[in-house]
């Protein structure tokens, strides 16, 4: 295969019998080879620059999360976590292209290692390489140790998160029990007779299933509430009934309440529920199996 040094046309056979693109010719014999020639290094620079940056760059980040969390002391686990917060920080830019350039940088060393002659600074290339495979092991070794820590830290946050949902629900039903003398029936007559100036309660009910809400009834206690006697006499005003009394039909107060709270996978009927039950807040697979009293719950008999 021969290269038209004119036009750059390729094809077979000599360039003294004319190109067959352009028809240019050769005027005179080839020049010869030099006798010597120096083996080329921009492979190893490339390998050599590329580890000295990984490098630089995480004991950068390593020395700028070392300072931001600088407690006074420099012991060796104060760097350790300072790695562990770089390592972080680096993960979705540096790893991807550290695995790039361990992939591309051990083709370039392989042939630099085959071809000596034609390729030199075999000891840097190795250094680079060795450099970027210790960055990205190192990185891999710190996000690995702190998977555990963190995924610890993640459950506690949700379940922390899940709690000032059931604290806040929890609130109003006790400020509308208060108020009516009774749970509401269902979560609608909450919101709309709770005040809910800040939001909070609105956000609570945000999302959350109305069927998951119980309100029940101690037949014992209504009881012994109707027989109790009116001391002296007590005259109560017709007009303040409506507002301080949401008893339902029949006389009977609803005086417990069970409100399902979905988990971390915000979906009700799964082991991580919670349950807020009379003013209680309990994850549902850490209740101790057993069998409770039975209630009247909105005309259905609730276990």
């Amino acid at each position: 295969m021969t290269t038209c040094p004119c036009c750059g046309f390729k094809f077979h056979g000599a360039l003294s019998s004319g190109c067959k693109q352009c028809g240019a010719r050769a005027v005179g014999e080839p020049l010869p080879k030099p006798a010597r020639e120096l083996p080329s290094y921009g492979r190893a620079l490339l390998l050599a620059v590329s580890g000295s940056l990984a490098v630089m760059v995480f004991v950068t980040q390593t020395l700028v999360a070392f300072v931001q969390r600088f407690s006074g002391e420099y012991g060796f686990w104060n760097w350790v976590a300072a790695g562990e917060t770089a390592a972080w920080r680096l993960k979705w830019v540096s790893i991807p292209v550290l695995f790039a350039i361990l992939w591309f940088g051990r083709k370039l060393y392989r042939s630099i290692l085959l071809q000596p002659q034609r390729f030199c600074g075999l000891d840097y290339a190795r250094g680079g390489l060795v450099a970027a495979s210790t960055v990205t092991l190192l990185i891999a070794l710190l996000i690995g140790i702190t998977v555990p820590a963190r995924m610890e830290h993640r459950r506690v946050s949700n379940e922390a998160a899940i709690r000032a949902q059931g604290y806040a629900l929890e609130s109003a039903l006790t400020e509308y029990k208060i108020k009516y003398k009774t749970y509401p029936a269902d979560l609608k007559d909450l919101a709309d007779r709770i005040p809910d100036a800040d939001g909070t309660l609105t956000a609570a009910l945000l999302n959350l299933d109305p069927n998951s809400y119980r309100a029940s009834a101690d037949v014992a206690a209504n009881a012994t509430e109707k027989s109790r006697p009116l001391r002296g006499t007590v005259i109560r005003k017709a007009s303040f009934s409506p507002a301080t009394d949401d008893t339902p039909s029949g006389g009977l107060a609803f005086t417990n309440y069970t409100l399902l709270l979905p988990g971390e996978d915000k979906i009700t009927g799964t082991e991580d529920d919670w349950i807020v039950r009379d003013g209680m807040i309990m994850k549902q697979s850490e209740i101790a199996k057993g069998g409770v009293g039975r209630s009247v719950s909105a005309g259905v008999l609730q276990p």
